[in-house]
């Protein structure tokens, strides 16, 4: 029979696999989807990565999976798919499930029966336990191919299946992870290997050669080595030359952006969109002076996440996400230099014992006795711990800032002595002031209020109680009845 698309229409293929074969029989053809009859079905799945998982595929065997559960009971009419998130990461926190948490509520829903291609796939450690009440409230079963079918919340034997089932997916998640952080330790250890991330201000990323890996070299990857960024470099050797010499973190911060010099958020903003780019700030400059990486040697493990629950009283929200710094013991460093360094280890080490601000005389630590406890009359901050002229004092620069020039139009800096301070509240107190640790531990005692004028005004106001206020309503209607003032010189 010759074939004429304008009658047998325009897929040729098809149109042979009809036709019978030498033997007489008729090629087998997957048979047109039937309307849709029985149970109508939600389809749920899910894949870690972009980068090594395809969609496609990915979907497709999960969706094979499923429509073999429900095969002759229902079709799946919805679908919903999630890419890009760990099955760590809850339900509600996922977009496409919680479009479905979201339909499941919705009384005119297409659905009424969820199926998934894979339990470990859908669910990790207790979170079908905590979403069964959810399904339930609504009427909505679930369909699982370890089931062959609907979960029964009733079934002991299905609830224990299902535990074990949350139990190994959490296990093949901890097991993955730690079989990654030993080898990646391994890696930077032995090899000085870069295992990705942002490079640090001051250098790029170059192309090695092939991959390590063989099955990665294959697929074209290529190993990376930090390089010194011609353009970056010299300003991270500038700022340990400064730093050796004495000078402070808040100097170097602020001789930077004078000089306009690009910061790392600005030299790369792609990296970067978190940032606005618009100078340096202190921590900034702390955390390149602390670095390691810029002696050469690489660095790995210096932070880790904690994770915590995002609502004591929602289970269902999970866990949040908070990036912590690792003790120094916990740093992964190479064995041998990795790279070029842009510091010498021994300049390195001397920079983090660098101290730009002179020590008391007795090198006492605690210095400071009344800290946190003066505030700003001009702009009720409170007043920052200054060390000058070999003694303790309290300053107010009404938000500006040691890392930018003072431009702006500000009222005149609020400062004290401590000594002095001291001295009149041992005076306001009524005891003797040789033992200012006395003094400050009989202020904490009382319910007191103590602001700092232009010129070293000290006022102390004593806080009353609520039922003191309920007493005597007419007394005052200020929240503070002031008890005394006392003066002291600019010069403290």
């Amino acid at each position: 029979m010759q074939y004429a698309p304008e009658l047998n229409g325009p897929d040729l293929l098809g149109w042979w696999l009809q036709q019978p074969d030498r033997r007489g029989r008729l090629r087998a053809r997957r048979p047109t989807p039937p309307e849709p009859v029985g149970i109508r079905f939600a389809f749920y799945g899910r894949m870690s990565t972009r980068e090594f998982q395809d969609r496609l595929s990915s979907a497709r065997w999960q969706r094979d999976f499923a429509e073999e559960v429900i095969d002759g009971r229902g079709v799946i009419v919805a679908e919903f798919f999630d890419v890009g998130y760990s099955r760590q990461v809850p339900w509600p926190r996922r977009p496409q499930a919680a479009r479905l948490l979201a339909a499941l509520a919705d009384p005119g829903r297409r659905f009424d029966a969820v199926v998934v291609g894979e339990f470990e796939r859908a669910f990790y450690g207790n979170q079908f336990r905590d979403l069964a009440p959810l399904f339930k409230l609504y009427g909505v079963q679930l369909w699982l191919p370890e089931l062959n079918g609907p979960v029964d919340t009733g079934n002991e034997h299905h609830l224990s299946l299902l535990a074990l089932l949350g139990v190994h997916s959490k296990r093949e998640v901890q097991r993955s992870r730690f079989r990654a952080k030993a080898a990646m330790c391994a890696q930077v250890i032995e090899q000085g290997r870069h295992l990705g991330g942002r490079p640090p201000y001051g250098y790029r990323l170059v192309a090695v050669g092939p991959h390590p890996n063989p099955a990665h070299a294959k697929w074209g990857r290529v190993a990376h080595r930090l390089e010194p960024d011609p353009s970056t470099a010299p300003h991270v050797q500038w700022m340990f030359a400064q730093r050796l010499s004495g000078r402070s973190v808040a100097g170097i911060t602020r001789d930077l952006n004078h000089r306009r010099v690009p910061c790392p958020s600005s030299v790369d903003p792609g990296r970067n969109p978190h940032r606005s780019g618009a100078g340096w700030t202190l921590r900034t400059v702390a955390s390149i002076l602390a670095n390691p990486r810029y002696t050469g040697r690489q660095v790995w493990n210096r932070q880790h996440t904690d994770r915590g629950p995002l609502d004591a009283a929602d289970d269902l929200l999970g866990q949040s996400e908070v990036r912590r710094w690792n003790l120094m013991q916990q740093w992964v460093i190479s064995r041998d230099i990795a790279h070029p360094p842009l510091v010498s280890e021994h300049d390195f080490v001397a920079a983090q014992q660098a101290n730009a601000r002179p020590a008391p005389a007795d090198n006492e630590s605690g210095r400071y006795l009344l800290t946190g406890l003066i505030r700003c009359q001009e702009c009720d901050r409170i007043l920052d711990a200054h060390w000058v002229n070999k003694h303790a004092a309290y300053r107010c620069r009404h938000g500006h800032r040691s890392s930018t020039a003072d431009g702006m139009a500000r009222p005149r800096n609020v400062y004290i002595h401590e000594a002095k301070a001291i001295k009149q509240v041992a005076q306001w107190l009524g005891i003797p002031a040789a033992d200012p640790n006395a003094v400050v531990a009989a202020l904490l005692e009382h319910d007191v209020h103590v602001t700092c004028a232009i010129g070293g005004t000290l006022t102390i106001t004593k806080v009353p109680t609520w039922s003191a206020i309920h007493d005597h309503p007419r007394s005052r209607t200020s929240a503070e009845s002031p008890l005394a003032t006392v003066k002291t010189t600019r010069g403290g």
